[in-house]
C-alpha cells in the first residue's frame, strides 16, 4: 500500500466501534493513509458483520455490544492518552464516548450524534427531545463543560461532514462568478457575512442515489446502499430543518424548540414521511425525503448573522434525499407498517450493477439563482478506488478519513463541528475518492412547471420559501 500518500503518521492506537458498511469501508483507508499497522487497530462491534474483512487485514475483532452498563469496562483497557476512538456504530451514545475520551486523553470522531438505544424512537419523549437539535444542544453544553479536552469531531461523514466543506467552496465560487470581491473568510462571522452578502436564502443538501442491483427488493425486507439501522433510525425522527430569516410563516405542523440557539424547527411528522423538491445536475428536479441531519441545524446556526439575540440573516437548510430506488420501495413499505422495520435487511454492495451517488449542496436565492456543488461518484469508480465500498459508502468513508487526519493534526480543540474545521484540508484528502466533483448553475426553482395539471394557490413572491419546496 506504499503507493498511497500518508497524510499523517499516527503513533497511537485506533479503536473502531461498529463494523457495518462504513466501518468496513473506512478500514482500508486508515491503513493506507495514516502510517498505522493493523496490530494497532481494534474493532468493537455488536455482531459478526465485518469479521471477515477485519481478518483479511489482521485487525483484532471484539464482538460485544456496548451498553450504558458495559461500555467503560470494554473500552477503557483499549484506550490510552493519544489514542483514537472512532465511533461508526448505531445506538451507542456519542456523548458518553466523548466523556470517556476526554477522561482518557484520546481523540474522537463520529458521523452523527448517536443516543443510546431508543433515543430516536422512544414514544414517551416529546418530538423535540427526540430531535437532532436536542442532541446537538446537549453536545454544545458538554463542550462548555469539558473546555480544555482532546479533539472530538462530531458528525463528520459525508453528510453531515463533507457537505459543510462543499458549502464553503460553493460560496467562494459564487462570489467569484458574480463579481463579489472578498478575501477568503477565516472566521465564522466572516463566512456568515459572505453568505448574507451573496443573498443565499436556502441550502439544500441535495442527493440522488441511482445505484441498482441484480436482485429486486422483496416483500418484508429493507434494502439500502448504506446502514439500514442508521437510515431507519433517523427516518423516524421528526423532520428537521434550519429555519431561514426570509421565511414568512411556520408550516401548519411546524414547531419551534423552547430551548437552545433557535436555528431550526421541526415538523410533527417523521422525516421519512416528508418530501421536498430539489435539483441536482444529472437527476434534474426530484422529490427527496426531508430526513433530519445535523448539518441542517449546525449550518443554519453557523451562517446566522445576529443583532442581539435576533437573526437578521439565516438561510433555510435541509436535507433532500432520494435514496436508491430499492430503498424508496423499502421506505414505502416501512411507513405502511407504521414505522416498524421489516424482518430482513439487505445492504447492497457486490450485487450493484450500475448507478451513481450524486451528493452535493444546492445554494439558491443569489444573483445566479441556484448553484449545485458536489460529487458524482459511480459504482464502477468507487470499486476501483477502494475495496469494501459502493458509491454511497465511499463518500462517507473518505470524509471519516479526512476528519481523523484533521483531528490528529489539531489534537487539542475540544468538541468541534464540521463547519469549524479547515475545509480546504478536508477537501484535499477527500477529492481523490469522490469521482467527478462539479459545480453547476441552474435556473430551476420550486415553482418551475407547477400548476401544469392542477391549479395551486402559491405565493410566488419568493420561490425559495419552504412552503414552495415542501411537497404536502
Amino acid at each position: 500500500m506504499t503507493q498511497f500518500p500518508v497524510h499523517v503518521v499516527f503513533p497511537g492506537r485506533i479503536v473502531i466501534v461498529g463494523c457495518g458498511s462504513i466501518g468496513q469501508g473506512t478500514l482500508p483507508l486508515l491503513l493506507r493513509h495514516l502510517g498505522i499497522t493493523a496490530d494497532r487497530i481494534t474493532i468493537v462491534t455488536a455482531d459478526q458483520r465485518g469479521h471477515e474483512e477485519a481478518g483479511y487485514f489482521g485487525v483484532r475483532f471484539i464482538n460485544e455490544p456496548l451498553t450504558p452498563d458495559n461500555y467503560e469496562r470494554v473500552l477503557e483497557p483499549l484506550l490510552n492518552q493519544g489514542d483514537f476512538l472512532l465511533n461508526l456504530s448505531v445506538e451507542v451514545s456519542s456523548l458518553a464516548l466523548v466523556r470517556l475520551c476526554a477522561r482518557k486523553g484520546a481523540l474522537y470522531l463520529d458521523t452523527c450524534i448517536e443516543p443510546w438505544t431508543g433515543g430516536y424512537t422512544d414514544p414517551t419523549l416529546s418530538p423535540s427531545m427526540r430531535s437532532n437539535y436536542s442532541l446537538r444542544e446537549k453536545a454544545l453544553a458538554l463542550r462548555n463543560e469539558l473546555k480544555q479536552s482532546p479533539t472530538a469531531v462530531l458528525t463528520h461523514g459525508a453528510n453531515p461532514g463533507l457537505v459543510s466543506h462543499f458549502v464553503k467552496r460553493a460560496l467562494l465560487n459564487i462570489a467569484q462568478d458574480t463579481g463579489v470581491e472578498v478575501a477568503k473568510p477565516t472566521r465564522r462571522a466572516e463566512w456568515a457575512a459572505l453568505a448574507q452578502k451573496l443573498g443565499v436564502k436556502v441550502i439544500h443538501i441535495a442527493e440522488r442515489d441511482t445505484q441498482v442491483a441484480v436482485n429486486p427488493k422483496l416483500p418484508g425486507e429493507f434494502v439500502n446502499t448504506w446502514s439500514i439501522d442508521g437510515f431507519t433510525g433517523e427516518g423516524q425522527q421528526p423532520a428537521e430543518l434550519g429555519w431561514g430569516s426570509h421565511e414568512k410563516e411556520l408550516p401548519s405542523d411546524g414547531r419551534k424548540h423552547d430551548f437552545g440557539c433557535q436555528s431550526a424547527i421541526y415538523l410533527l411528522r417523521p422525516g421519512a414521511g416528508t418530501r421536498v423538491r430539489t435539483w441536482t445536475p444529472i437527476a434534474g428536479t426530484f422529490h427527496g425525503f426531508l430526513i433530519t441531519h445535523g448539518e441542517s441545524i449546525s449550518m443554519a446556526d453557523y451562517y446566522s448573522v445576529k443583532q442581539g439575540d435576533a437573526a437578521v440573516y439565516r438561510p433555510t437548510v435541509h436535507y433532500a434525499y432520494h435514496p436508491c430506488d430499492a430503498a424508496v420501495l423499502s421506505v414505502h413499505e416501512f411507513a405502511g407498517r407504521n414505522w416498524r422495520q421489516q424482518e430482513k435487511q439487505r445492504l447492497l454492495m457486490n450485487e450493484i450493477t450500475s448507478g451513481i451517488d450524486e451528493l452535493g449542496v444546492l445554494l439558491a436565492g443569489h444573483d445566479k439563482n441556484a448553484y449545485w456543488f458536489g460529487s458524482q461518484l459511480s459504482i464502477q469508480e468507487a470499486r476501483k478506488l477502494c475495496p469494501y465500498n459502493n458509491a454511497t459508502s465511499l463518500q462517507v468513508c473518505v470524509a471519516v478519513l479526512a476528519g481523523v487526519v484533521w483531528a490528529i493534526e489539531n489534537p487539542n480543540r475540544g468538541i468541534v463541528e464540521p463547519d469549524e474545521m479547515d475545509f480546504e484540508r478536508c477537501l484535499e484528502i477527500c477529492m481523490p475518492y469522490l469521482g467527478p466533483v462539479v459545480g453547476k448553475y441552474s435556473e430551476w426553482n420550486p415553482l418551475v412547471d407547477r400548476g401544469r395539471l392542477f391549479p395551486e394557490d402559491i405565493d410566488t413572491s419568493d420561490p425559495w420559501q419552504f412552503k414552495n419546496v415542501r411537497v404536502v
